[in-house]
């Protein structure tokens, strides 16, 4: 998860190693390096009350994997639009994606000054697909897609995803006009996918959370199963629909799934 707040062209701003920040925590939960002391301390700090956000971190991950694989290899999706990528790690969505469809075309958006850096040196695309970084604010839809537009052909299916941003925006009704309006831009066939922190199904989480909130850093909203849900509103949810993100079409191999706070679903727009 990354934090939208800053103003556009952010990434040209300096990178503050003293003040901890989300894209840096979620990569040192991930047990990613790409991350400073500050984070480790306040990833620790939060950890400390709720363990269980380590195991959150990397469900949405791995949630994330399995949906575009279905998208990719049993729908034939070929386009992706990430927004709010974060640190790069393993599996990002091209490296997936390609994997089954060499040419899948993928754009990643951001506006994290470390992450674009990092963006620009680890995203490489295969040769017959295509890898682009835009440096914008989930805030700022229509600058989102007039520059995703430069990689991505909007007459045809695309994937939407929305991992973990979401919760960023604090007035919901802004964040599901903002879903509205980058679905609106997408054809018949097209995908929304989106994973957040959910409220209502654990009180450690949401007391680790609301105290990670009001430490100075860029807050992040939970929200109920039934918020998550009305993001997909007038689409057509993939099975079993919006669940713990555990539950959603679990690997064979994979250990007993678990009901744990962060739901998400995969989407059909007609």
């Amino acid at each position: 998860m990354t934090d939208p707040a800053a103003a556009p062209g952010s990434a040209q701003q300096k990178i503050d190693t003293s003040v901890p920040h989300s894209a840096r925590i979620w990569n040192y939960w991930l047990g990613g390096k790409d991350n400073y002391p500050v984070d480790e301390e306040a990833g620790d700090a939060y950890t400390a009350v709720f363990p269980g956000i380590v195991s959150i971190a990397r469900s949405s991950r791995a949630f994330l994997k399995r949906n575009i694989t279905y998208l990719a290899g049993e729908q034939g999706i070929r386009q992706f639009l990430d927004i709010g990528t974060g640190l790069p790690t393993a599996d990002n969505t091209h490296q997936v994606a390609q994997r089954i469809a060499p040419e899948a075309r993928i754009v990643y958006v951001d506006n994290d000054p470390m992450v674009l850096a990092h963006a620009r040196a680890l995203l490489y695309s295969t040769p017959e697909g295509a890898t682009a970084y835009v440096d914008a604010n989930v805030l700022e839809p229509d600058r989102i897609l007039e520059a995703a537009g430069q990689t991505l052909d909007f007459t045809r299916p695309t994937a939407l995803i929305l991992s973990n941003i979401l919760g960023h925006i604090a007035d919901y009704d802004q964040a599901r006009s903002i879903v509205i309006r980058l679905m609106a831009a997408l054809p018949s066939g097209s995908y929304l996918s989106i994973n957040d922190g959910s409220r209502g199904i654990d009180p450690d989480f949401e007391q680790a959370q609301d105290a990670y909130n009001e430490s100075g850093a860029v807050p992040y909203n939970l929200r109920t199963v039934d918020e998550i849900t009305t993001f997909f509103d007038g689409l057509e949810l993939v099975d079993p629909g919006v669940v713990s993100v555990q539950l959603w079409r679990p690997d064979a191999a994979s250990p007993e799934p678990v009901t744990i706070a962060e739901h998400g679903g995969l989407a059909r727009k007609p």
